[in-house]
């Protein structure tokens, strides 16, 4: 009988973050705030976006220079043309757009890989 070799964990690095306990940053456009959870110097983040009932983002949402993960915590989501309620996931490749917005206010957990 042969035993299990003993493992060693490693949380070296581990950031962990409650997303209300992040400050909330307000943006320029109304309706529209954010809270950094995590960021490195190349430009990778995750962040929670904060949408407010009828905020409508008032230009297009490029995605560059990578791509932009999206999953819709609460609420839904509308990108101009599909509406997601939560629970969706949403990859949008690089290069494509956008315009958020929501009816009813959504909270979204949003992660660029690639700043």
């Amino acid at each position: 009988m042969s035993a299990n070799p003993p493992r060693t964990m490693n949380l070296d690095g581990v950031v962990a973050a409650h997303w209300r306990d992040a400050p909330p940053k307000t943006l320029a456009h109304p309706g529209f705030s954010t809270r950094l959870l995590w960021s490195q110097a190349d430009g990778r983040k995750a962040l929670m976006f904060e949408i407010a009932p009828g905020a409508v983002y008032p230009e297009l949402d490029v995605h560059s220079p990578g791509p932009e993960e999206v999953f819709v915590v609460s609420g839904t989501f509308c990108d101009g043309q599909n509406s997601y309620p939560a629970g969706t996931f949403i990859h949008h490749p690089a290069g494509t757009s956008h315009i958020p917005q929501s009816q009813e206010g959504c909270v979204l957990f949003v992660f660029f890989p690639e700043g």
